[in-house]
């Protein structure tokens, strides 16, 4: 599994609000809607709480208006399916959309291949 993350932080000048909004309610389906998406195994949102940005509690990372405003990830069965995803004429569309919400220019991401850790609790026991 070839999986893609991405560090969102929203554009200049849009609400927190707006973000989520657009975020889940327009580009998700964008996403869902393309020939693009039929390399995705999964696709995920992870949305910063409201609540988190009006947090000015001393000693909390996060709080206030900094920091980022969400994860995205995307699961893909190989690097092949991945430049595939990358290669549908759609593709252009969903990355042009992330004008209208992220601040790209601080847009960060990873690609990275899963690898199993088997944790000690994980060991069947004879």
């Amino acid at each position: 599994m070839v999986k893609l993350t991405c560090l969102l932080r929203r554009k200049p000048g849009m609400s927190p609000e707006e973000f989520h909004t657009y975020w889940r309610e327009h580009h998700g389906p964008l996403v869902a809607s393309t020939q693009s998406a039929t390399h995705v195994v999964r696709y995920e949102q992870h949305h910063r709480p409201l609540s988190s940005y009006t947090n000015v509690a001393v000693g909390v990372t996060g709080g206030g208006d900094d920091g980022y405003d969400g994860v995205t990830e995307q699961w893909f069965a190989s690097l092949d399916e991945y430049q595939a995803h990358l290669a549908e004429k759609d593709f252009k569309e969903v990355w042009s959309d992330l004008e209208n919400f992220l601040d790209t220019s601080r847009l960060e991401f990873v690609l990275t291949e899963e690898t199993v850790v088997v944790m000690p609790g994980d060991v069947p026991r004879p």
